[in-house]
């Protein structure tokens, strides 16, 4: 199950849409579903749990824990509605574009992906960019 809860004013229109495709991208990866929260909030709430949990001091778009089983994906997801928006300006990309790649972000790394090296990252980037294209095609 996919659930999207809200600590900030952002709402996701059609909140189904995101769904079946996270799910779609899971499929693809050849994993299964389980329960996946993504949180939506701003700086300062993902500040706070940046520090407290990860003893990091600095804003980030995205904060997850993983909670998988084997293949099966559990997690929180926590998305900074307000780096997302600063990033989409700074790579000038649309904001939706950027909430896309972080969202899968999320994911991508309950299949496994990594982005702590160089050759890591790239791997992420593409994987964040072909579940960008999916989402537009499921659309």
């Amino acid at each position: 199950m996919i659930s999207f809860n809200y600590e900030t004013d952002f709402l996701l229109e059609n909140e189904s849409d995101y769904e079946r495709w996270i799910q779609q991208i899971i499929i693809t990866e050849n994993k299964q579903e389980g329960e996946i929260n993504y949180v939506f909030c701003d700086d300062e709430y993902l500040l706070d749990i940046n520090q407290k949990y990860l003893n990091h001091d600095y804003y980030t778009d995205i904060i997850s824990f993983d909670y998988s089983v084997a293949n099966e994906l559990h997690g929180d997801i926590f998305i900074s509605i307000d780096r997302v928006l600063e990033n989409a300006h700074d790579f000038k990309v649309t904001f939706h574009n950027e909430l896309l790649r972080v969202m899968a972000h999320g994911v991508l790394h309950y299949c496994g992906y990594k982005d702590k090296s160089e050759e890591e990252s790239v791997l992420m980037r593409t994987k964040e960019n072909e579940s960008i294209l999916l989402f537009h095609v499921e659309q």
